[in-house]
Formats: structure tokens, sequence, C-alpha cells
């Protein structure tokens, strides 16, 4: 069962979709539903998506797909009638051409990484302006990339590393491991015997061993953002 602004929201999008054959921005999501910001509706969107009701379209910032409707009618059925003013001007209007795919939306930015020697990721209240075609389903924060062993996996020192809030994780995945309760690093992840191992992109440095119940697992890479200065 959707909660009411999941409910609320896959209407408006199918409302504009039928409308003009675009999806709304997030910017209009979040005025449509009286939302503070754009991350609230990331976290709609993100729960819309995984339980199957729209879908993201591939290569595209903002293009989304109504997949059904709450009542499980298809999706090409009109969607029954909203009722806030936001949506009633939205249908009021057609647009003649999309908007400039240029959604972003906020992810809170946990401090530092190691992507040598694990250091300590320190919390922070800091936010990062992401792209939403960026980030996939769930729950997203960003580490700052401190060090050299991750190059040849192409991730370079003051990278923002996206993150995936997980604690789960397949051998070979790149992972944010918290190590002993205390310092965190960002390796890939393999397990093997009873211990686990994670290894960096980087002939230079050699692979880190643990036991089991050393490494908890915090997330997985979902992207990078670099800045150039």
């Amino acid at each position: 069962m959707l909660t009411r602004k999941q409910h609320e929201l896959i209407r408006f999008i199918q409302a504009r979709l039928e409308e003009s054959g675009v999806s709304p921005s997030f910017e209009e999501m979040k005025e449509a539903l009286d939302l503070k910001s754009k991350s609230g509706v990331h976290r709609l969107i993100s729960a819309l998506e995984e339980r199957g009701f729209i879908r993201r379209l591939p290569n595209r910032a903002r293009a989304l797909e109504v997949l059904r409707q709450p009542d499980d009618v298809s999706a090409k059925v009109s969607a029954p009638p909203v009722t806030t003013p936001q949506v009633a001007a939205a249908k009021a209007s057609v647009v003649s051409r999309p908007d400039p795919a240029n959604d972003v939306i906020e992810i809170p930015l946990h401090g530092r990484i190691a992507a040598g020697v694990p250091i300590e990721a320190m919390e922070t209240a800091s936010m990062l302006p992401v792209p939403a075609a960026l980030l996939g389903p769930g729950e997203h924060y960003a580490l700052e990339v401190s060090g050299d062993s991750m190059i040849e996996a192409g991730i370079l020192d003051g990278d923002f590393a996206l993150i995936r809030r997980t604690d789960t994780a397949r051998d070979g995945e790149i992972v944010v491991a918290l190590v002993r309760g205390e310092e965190a690093t960002l390796k890939y992840l393999y397990r093997d015997k009873g211990q686990v191992r994670l290894d960096p992109a980087n002939a230079a440095y050699e692979p880190q061993v643990y036991g089991s119940g050393e490494v908890q697992v915090q997330g997985k890479l979902a992207g990078l953002l670099r800045r150039y200065h």
C-alpha cells in the first residue's frame, strides 16, 4: 500500500505525461507535493521504482515511465483526477518541448574516506548537490576520496564517491568498509574462508585482510563526481 505522498506523486507524473509527453522536473514535483526539498522527491521516486510502479528511462536525466497505477490499472488508462492546484495548472498547459535536463538533488556529505590506508570517515552536516541522473533507487550519501589506492579504477584523490547505503555486497564490488568499528575505507570486497579481503586498485598497495567480524559494509559505490579547478 502506497503512502499518501507516493500516491499523489505517481498521479501527478501520469497527468503530466498524458498532457505533454514529458515527465515533470524535480522542482515541479517538489512544488506539486509541497515538499521542502528535492531530496524528498528522490526518496519518493526511489520507493515507487523499487515497488515497480515507475521506472527511469536510461540515458535520459528526467525521463520517467509509469508502469502501473496504485490500483493496478494499466498506465495506459487515464489517471484519476488530481486535486492539487499545481497539478490542475500542469494539466491546463501543454509543454511544447522538454525542459533542460538539470534536476539536482542534495545528498549528505560525510567527510573524507581513505582510498589508501584507512582513515576515520567523519560525519558532517554538509550537503552535496548531485545530478539526479547519477543516482538510482535507494538512499545515498557522498564521501570525499583521500588517497590514490583506487586510481586504476578511475577513482582519484579529491573525487566525491556517491554511495548507495546498504549493508550487503557481492564479491568484486567497490564498497565503503568500516574496519573494526572505527575506520572506513573504499576498496574492492572479497570473502574467503572466514576472512574479508579489501583490495586496492593500485599495484603499489597491498590487500588488507581482516576477520569477517572486523569488517562491516556501509554502502556500495554508485557513481563519482569530479571537480576541475
